[in-house]
């Protein structure tokens, strides 16, 4: 996998929309779940706190609507998953484990996926990917990746959390 698969947008949404969505997603009103996984259920002592939008091709919040800006951009033509990542503080930078996200497809179906990542708020966290190559967490920014693509995420310093939102789909540009 090369870096030219990898596709950073800054200012991906219009500023109006990014502000309703970050103003929502970082108050105390928005409802996160704890999960004891992260990317492995080997990482025992790892934890985050989630929210599925999306979930196996069907919404599953009623804070979907708030995704309306993000997928009318993306213009998907399938949804498997939209969910947000809240990880909180830690005294040092965290790397978790490289994963591909939608583990269980064969690798030819893989290939046609979509793993998109927009970040909620700027802090010191980042997505490495398998060749070393790191995006900073930086707000209102889009990385967007074939989905067979090894990435982890971060913990983060210099904010109280570290905030994403996470989307595999695909459009009709990915139907070869």
């Amino acid at each position: 996998m090369s870096n030219e698969n990898i596709k950073i947008e800054d200012n991906f949404l219009a500023q109006g929309d990014f502000d309703n969505l970050h103003n929502i997603m970082m108050t105390p009103e928005f409802p996160w779940f704890l999960s004891g996984i992260i990317d492995s259920r080997a990482d025992v002592d790892k934890f985050q706190f989630i929210h599925f939008f999306y979930k196996d091709c069907v919404p599953t919040s009623n804070w979907f609507p708030i995704m309306t800006p993000i997928l009318e951009t993306l213009n998907p033509l399938s949804i498997w998953r939209i969910k947000a990542n809240l990880l909180t503080r830690t005294s040092n930078i965290i790397e978790n484990t490289f994963h591909a996200d939608i583990g269980d497809l064969s690798e030819k179906k893989l290939k046609q996926w979509t793993t998109a990542i927009l970040y909620i708020n700027t802090n010191n966290g980042y997505t490495k990917f398998k060749d070393g190559m790191k995006v900073e967490s930086v707000a209102n920014r889009m990385v967007t990746f074939p989905t067979n693509t090894e990435h982890t995420g971060t913990s983060c310093t210099d904010e109280k959390a570290r905030v994403i939102i996470n989307f595999n789909y695909f459009t009709n540009d990915t139907l070869l």
